[in-house]
């Protein structure tokens, strides 16, 4: 059940930026283009674990950035266990932080969990941390295989995510 988001305008965020790291969760984000844009998730055989509607929005959004005047770089990686940046290990963290020194912002491309990951990441350093996408709620789609191992999602529906209210004590 991955959570489905939607773009946030990062551009009035970083005014005054002229750096920027993008950091891509690689799982909900991606299904969430993928399933946006009606195409595979992942093709095994042509972009091995890179979601490649996924890689397209990073790209357009560089662009957009660049246009702007801001130079950009993204931090990624192709291994499956670095896909959820909310789990990322101390390493993953500590390479962050490393690179993210060498830049004025941090754009996170991920959900809130993610957006706190990368801010507690590199809190030691002097980058503005910038959400760029916001939750909307849980993505209920059918995982479909298709050969040569393509995966994809279909009827794709957005579940909202039910905040539980809290009882207050007698």
């Amino acid at each position: 059940m991955p959570i489905n988001l939607k773009d946030l305008d990062v551009v009035p965020e970083l005014a005054g930026v002229s750096s920027a790291l993008i950091v891509p969760c690689n799982m909900c984000p991606a299904v969430t283009v993928a399933l946006r844009e009606g195409k595979p998730f992942i093709q095994l055989f042509k972009s091995f674990f890179k979601s490649a509607p996924f890689a397209r929005h990073i790209e357009a959004l560089q662009s957009r950035l660049e246009e702007e005047g801001i130079h950009t770089r993204v931090f990624n990686s192709n291994l499956p266990h670095h896909f959820f940046v909310c789990m990322w290990t101390s390493g993953r963290r500590k390479k962050l932080r490393k690179q993210a020194e060498q830049y004025e912002a941090v754009i996170v491309l991920g959900c809130d969990s993610a957006t706190e990951t990368v801010r507690e990441a590199v809190e030691s350093t002097d980058c503005k941390v910038v959400q760029g996408m916001e939750v909307v709620g849980f993505t209920n789609a059918k995982l479909k295989f298709k050969l040569p191992c393509s995966i994809s999602f279909e009827d794709g529906k957005i579940i909202p995510i039910s905040r539980q209210k809290k009882e207050e004590d007698p």
